[in-house]
């Protein structure tokens, strides 16, 4: 059985008078779909990449579909020069950041018996020590105002097995286990700091870079008999950086249908 999407949201004004900022936001994936989604909420946003063709491309995207065009700053998330000089553009910009969406990853197939040391610290870097740096950097911010919510993109990889995803895995797992523990540091800031847990969403790169057969297999595991729309992992994140969600912290929110 496979269930058509349900319609495409309107916006609820959730981030209504909140300044957003979103890591790896270029390209037709979940950060895309989250910062147009905040856009949609109300917020005013910036946006961020490593790739300055596509960011420039996601901003105009964004400005088409919902009239109001991003900030924009080019950042490599493994560099810690370019991750500060993210936050002072967002602070100049911005005047401050209530919510920081981490969303910034990198996959990639192989065994352990096969992969090299490049190849697994090269995940680990983009993928965890990402959302360190870049909450290393924010939370100062945040800790001075007493306020500000983060969300952390892991992955139900993070829980489950699947062969050849023993880096990625490792590095989701730490997401979770990051989001944990840095949640109770910040809690008596007044800072909430939570992550989702997707299991597939459906975008243009992953259709690219995944064959058919694994997708419709991947697909075929959900309840729904689908894949999520990005949009679909989007509205949890917002959730999450909402108000609507003021006594949850340290929480990783799967947002996925797959059986038990």
């Amino acid at each position: 059985m496979s269930l058509t999407p349900p319609p495409y949201p309107k916006g609820f004004n959730l981030l209504a008078g909140k300044t957003v900022v979103v890591t790896a936001a270029a390209g037709t994936g979940i950060g895309f779909s989250v910062a147009r989604r905040a856009a949609e909420e109300g917020a005013r946003l910036m946006i961020s990449d490593f790739h300055e063709r596509r960011l420039g491309e996601a901003a105009d995207r964004i400005a088409d579909e919902t009239g109001v065009r991003p900030a924009t700053a080019i950042c490599d998330v493994t560099s810690e020069e370019a991750v500060q000089a993210l936050r002072d553009t967002a602070l100049a910009e911005l005047g401050h950041v209530d919510v920081l969406i981490n969303n910034a990853g990198l996959g990639g197939t192989a065994s352990v018996v096969e992969m090299t040391d490049a190849e697994w610290s090269r995940v680990l870097d983009v993928t965890l020590t990402s959302v360190m740096r870049m909450s290393r950097a924010f939370l100062p911010h945040m800790y001075a105002r007493k306020a500000g919510a983060v969300v952390n993109n892991a992955s139900v990889l993070g829980w489950r097995a699947q062969e050849g995803q023993s880096h990625y895995a490792a590095a989701k797992a730490g997401v979770m286990a990051f989001t944990r523990c840095s949640a109770i540091e910040a809690a008596a800031h007044g800072v909430r700091i939570n992550a989702v847990a997707p299991s597939i969403a459906m975008h243009a790169f992953l259709a690219k870079v995944t064959s058919d057969e694994l997708l419709a297999e991947l697909a075929a595991r959900e309840a729904f008999g689908r894949p999520a729309e990005v949009w679909e992992v989007a509205n949890v994140m917002l959730f999450l950086a909402s108000d609507l969600a003021s006594y949850m912290t340290g929480e990783v929110v799967s947002v996925s249908s797959q059986r038990a």
